[in-house]
């Protein structure tokens, strides 16, 4: 899910660096905030036809509940500009919507005992995105934050066939599930998987931007019920 723009890969770096500098990343835990984004997400994926017209207009599922998950919005001058859902996947009975659609693929490495990031539900305000086109590189720097915190072996990306190439050329994804049916959504998702450990260095290289402190990593995920990084 995402409004995405092909750039220069120098300039958009720039712009997204220049950027970063007005975005807010916020741990939504009151339900309120949390309402906030499951109206944004609603909204993305009604406009992309991807579900169908509620009246509660509302995407939420069994998936915000689960321990190991971070609900984050990215905020631009203070306004909510998009959303992102991460789940942390550690050991043989961790749960995220990428593991009960692709567990034959995720399974086995969590057996083996492999840290993985399940980055989901990325929306964009439309409106907003349309005025920066980096903001999708933006909201999945929040996935990089994360794997660097908890120390993962592999991203997934779920996304639809038409957005591979994007996946592939800018995180050097690899196609591991063509795709199939995906919790709630109309349109098939294919699974994607970032090798984080052999591939992080030319990515931090590619986006420079992503790279983060310490600190910013513990504000975010340090407090909260997600795995220890340990």
């Amino acid at each position: 899910m995402s409004a995405i723009a092909e750039t220069n890969t120098s300039s958009y770096a720039m712009r997204a660096q220049s950027l970063l500098e007005r975005v807010k990343y916020r741990l939504a835990t009151a339900p309120e905030d949390i309402d906030k984004l499951v109206h944004l997400r609603y909204k993305a994926y009604l406009k992309e036809g991807a579900i169908e017209k509620s009246a509660h207009e509302r995407l939420e599922d069994k998936f915000d509940d689960l321990a190991n998950v971070f609900n984050l919005g990215v905020y631009i001058d203070g306004r909510l500009a998009s959303a992102l859902r991460l789940h942390i996947l550690r050991g043989a009975d961790a749960y995220s919507p990428a593991v009960e659609t692709f567990g034959e693929v995720l399974g086995p490495l969590l057996s083996e005992g492999k840290t993985i990031i399940d980055p989901n539900r990325f929306v964009p305000d439309y409106e907003i995105a349309h005025l920066f086109p980096e903001l999708p590189y933006l909201t999945l720097r929040l996935a990089n934050l994360a794997a660097t915190r908890f120390r993962a072996d592999y991203v997934t990306m779920t996304v639809r066939a038409e957005h591979q190439a994007f996946y592939k050329r800018g995180f050097f994804a690899r196609v591991a599930c063509p795709p199939r049916p995906y919790p709630l959504l109309s349109k098939p998702i294919s699974l994607l998987l970032v090798d984080y450990v052999a591939d992080r260095g030319r990515i931090e290289m590619r986006h420079p931007y992503w790279k983060s402190t310490e600190e910013e990593r513990e504000r975010l995920f340090g407090g909260q019920s997600g795995p220890s990084c340990a």
